[in-house]
């Protein structure tokens, strides 16, 4: 019993060192396999032998890219904000006189044009005050017409008694009458020359009386003008905040306010840096400035021209503050809103542009990779300009033609060979299909 379980675990000590033997034989034959095929590799033509960019070279490892042709064109250079609308003048409408008011003639939110009737308050009490100014500019015409009459009355009398004064004094002289009868008779001439002066006075008088009622009644009437509140320029009127039939007292409560919105002023304001450009531009002459709503499209855009820059540098956001005006005539522009504000300066031409995504961003500044006709790619350091839509300027480090990746740039390095993806090599012109 004994030897039978020893011949048995030796039986099976010697199983397992088969099983072993076999193992190693199949992993060695595995890896001459693998060798052989890895040999076959390097030696197809691309493989990963010797040569620039590693073991990705060949076809089956060009890298698949999208790409786009550098182009000239005119660029325009301009600056863009964010600004905001505002009314190109501003009117609070208020009572200049007391009263009830009686009649309302638009409704909120109507366009009104300059010289339209809006309000009316009730004339009654000062159309009286007006006549009665009035009445008194005829009492005091009679009283001047009256004092008129005295002084010839006066002056007929005065005449007639110094003639006779002089007759008297000649009888005097003759011994005929008496020296008492002759004093009489010339203190009278006297009294009648005063009483003369007396009228010339009563008329200065008369004629004062009537320039102060007249002015009262002038005065009058112009209170009585301002029963009806009129519009004084075109715009566009907000909320009525008296009702019609309610007590409005003089100067003390706005009624409403009007906006003029054709023309209107976009507001805006701009690093301080670009100051010297604005300024050495407007020697040229006006610039345009284009506004749109910040969620409308380049249909919505209404066009101006810049008309003032402010006198100071705003010291805590170093930006200085700019007006441009807007026809407005489609109304596209409303007063308080918000909108992007296009300043043009100048047009830079033949600019070298490329797609603003061949810009990309390393340690040494802005580059791209350039395609050459060997399809392998290059880093070229660049300096760009302005962006204008979808396009960037390049300064420099490019010329017109050149190829340059726009896609799949994450998986390039320098000397690379790339395909472009619609199965173009690197060079062609234009811009390879998207995948």
């Amino acid at each position: 019993m004994f030897r039978q379980t020893v011949k048995g675990h030796g039986e099976f000590r010697g199983t397992i060192w088969r099983v072993g033997i076999a193992v190693v034989l199949a992993i060695a034959l595995c890896g001459c396999g693998t060798s052989g095929a890895t040999n076959a590799k390097s030696d197809a033509p691309g493989g990963g032998g010797g040569g620039k960019g590693g073991g990705r070279r060949g076809m089956a490892g060009d890298v698949p890219v999208t790409v786009a042709n550098a182009t000239t064109r005119d660029v325009p250079v301009e600056i863009q904000v964010i600004g905001n609308v505002e009314a190109y003048s501003t009117i609070t409408v208020k009572a200049q006189v007391s009263g009830q008011l009686t009649d309302v003639y638009f409704q909120e939110g109507d366009f009104v044009k300059k010289g339209a009737k809006l309000f009316t308050i009730d004339p009654r009490p000062l159309e009286a005050a007006y006549n009665q100014a009035l009445a008194n500019v005829s009492r005091d015409e009679a009283s001047l017409g009256q004092a008129q009459a005295n002084l010839a009355r006066d002056t007929a009398q005065a005449k007639y008694q110094d003639t006779q004064a002089k007759r008297y004094a000649d009888l005097l002289a003759g011994g005929v009458i008496s020296k008492d009868q002759a004093e009489q008779l010339r203190a009278s001439a006297d009294a009648m020359e005063q009483a003369v002066n007396a009228d010339r006075a009563a008329i200065e008088s008369a004629k004062a009386a009537i320039a102060a009622s007249k002015a009262t009644a002038d005065n009058a009437k112009v209170q009585l003008s301002y029963t009806n509140i009129f519009s004084p320029i075109d715009g566009r009127t907000g909320n009525l905040t008296v009702k019609n039939g309610n007590v409005v007292m003089a100067n003390s409560m706005d009624l409403m306010t009007i906006n003029q919105v054709e023309p209107i002023y976009v507001t805006f304001a701009v690093p301080e840096a670009q100051l010297p450009a604005i300024k050495k531009y407007m020697e040229s002459g006006k610039l345009p400035v284009r506004a749109r709503p910040q969620d409308g499209d380049v249909k919505d855009e209404d066009s101006g021209v810049l008309t003032f820059v402010d006198n100071t540098v705003d010291v805590t956001t170093g930006t200085i503050k700019l007006k441009g005006t807007f026809p407005n005539t489609a109304h596209k522009l409303w007063p308080g809103q918000f909108v992007r504000v296009t300043l043009k300066l100048t047009t830079q031409p033949n600019a070298v542009v490329v797609p603003n995504q061949a810009i990309n961003t390393g340690q040494n500044g802005s580059f791209v990779y350039v395609v050459k006709q060997d399809r392998t790619v290059e880093s070229r350091n660049v300096v760009t300009g302005a962006r204008v839509e979808q396009d960037m300027v390049v300064n420099e480090g490019l010329q017109s033609g050149e190829t340059v990746v726009v896609e799949g740039q994450l998986r390039l390095a320098p000397g690379m060979r790339v395909v472009v993806r619609d199965g173009r090599g690197g060079g062609g012109g234009g811009r390879g299909k998207r995948s």
